[in-house]
């Protein structure tokens, strides 16, 4: 994966993890559209859809769904070795 300077995923990687769930999403407005169901229903379901894809581009943007370092030192933060 490419990480950027800071320690995150690039935009454009996290561009393309998000896309595919922004795109069911909006294929079930137009779907909802098609079947004749009011507009307002729609429409209703689109800024939830918006709200997560956003909060996922974020997190694949900041690194938050990457791998975690894990520091290999006991002593460091273990309770049992304090």
């Amino acid at each position: 994966m490419a990480d950027s300077d800071e320690g995150g995923y690039d935009r454009k990687r996290a561009a393309l993890a998000v896309l595919p769930f922004l795109l069911l999403g909006i294929a079930d407005v137009v779907l909802l559209l098609q079947w004749g169901i009011n507009p307002l229903w729609g429409f209703m379901i689109l800024p939830p859809i918006l709200f997560m894809s956003v909060l996922a581009w974020i997190a694949f943007r900041s690194g938050l769904v990457g791998n975690r370092v894990v520091d290999d030192d006991p002593a460091v933060g273990d309770p049992e070795h304090d």
